[in-house]
């Protein structure tokens, strides 16, 4: 079983990505990592280049700036890391430039990619996800949050990136995947109040046109942590390629988590108490088909 890794990512430095730890986080699985990397503004080239793993192959890239709509640009992205892929390769995991794999998992992700290698029913494996926010010691619980994503594809260049990468499709259609026991912690979310703020404007250009941001997000902008919804504290352990950033943190998340769920209206409110007591998100959007066996 050969597996491929790939990514992409632009001004990793300036915007402060973890990518470094997403590209580490996945490399014992992997026999090769595609790196696409986008003409960028700092070191994001030298940065991947100083991981120095023999795996890893970087092909340059130029992002299409007029495709502001949908952050569809993502998708292109992804896709021309899915495309440089070893074609002998089986399996492809893709990560993105904030989220992380936490190594505890790496067994149960192994022997899910080794059962299902030869199952034509299973096009993918679907991870569950925990969206950190604000800081390393809270996530995110509530439908503001998406609970699942592919992050394992089939190696079958039918398959693209859907929308602005968040999950795949197969010439258009639905993924058949299975769901698996491990977790895909994401890091987007934890900056600071500044670094957040930055974070905003900086995607909007890829979803909104100038005169849409300098109305939603000019450059007065303070960005709000307060439009959480729900946070949960969080008591296990982040993964150990994350553990410099944790200890580099200089702010503190000050938020009363009370009033933060308070917030919410009465029919999130009630909806959200549904899907804590039975499991099922009412109206969950989901990109996929889960295969049960």
């Amino acid at each position: 079983m050969k597996v491929a890794g790939f990514t992409f990512i632009r001004n990793a430095v300036k915007n402060d990505y973890p990518i470094v730890e997403a590209i580490r986080s996945i490399l014992p699985l992997c026999d090769e990592v595609i790196v696409a990397i986008g003409n960028s503004e700092d070191e994001t080239l030298t940065l991947i280049k100083n991981i120095k793993s023999p795996k890893i192959k970087i092909i340059e890239t130029v992002w299409d700036e007029t495709i502001r709509e949908g952050g569809k640009v993502f998708a292109a992205e992804t896709d021309k890391a899915f495309s440089a892929i070893s074609p002998d390769a089986d399996w492809a995991f893709y990560i993105q430039g904030d989220e992380c794999v936490h190594e505890k998992y790496y067994p149960i992700i192994k022997k899910e990619m080794e059962d299902n290698l030869v199952n034509p029913k299973i096009e993918g494996l679907l991870f569950k996800y925990l969206h950190f926010y604000g800081s390393y010691s809270y996530y995110g619980s509530s439908r503001r949050w998406y609970r699942r994503e592919i992050r394992i594809i089939r190696n079958n260049k039918n398959i693209h990136s859907y929308r602005d990468a968040q999950g795949f499709r197969w010439s258009g259609r639905k993924i058949n995947v299975k769901l698996i026991d491990a977790y895909i912690y994401h890091y987007g979310w934890v900056k600071p109040p500044e670094g957040l703020k930055n974070k905003v404007r900086n995607f909007n250009k890829f979803y909104h046109d100038d005169d849409w941001i300098n109305k939603h997000t000019p450059e007065t902008y303070e960005f709000d942590y307060k439009n959480a919804d729900r946070l949960v504290p969080f008591n296990l352990t982040h993964p150990d390629i994350m553990k410099k950033r944790i200890e580099a943190v200089n702010w503190k998340l000050d938020i009363d988590l009370d009033k933060l769920e308070k917030k919410m209206s009465f029919r999130r409110r009630l909806l959200q108490k549904i899907e804590d007591l039975t499991g099922w998100r009412i109206g969950e959007y989901k990109n996929y088909k889960i295969v049960k066996r």
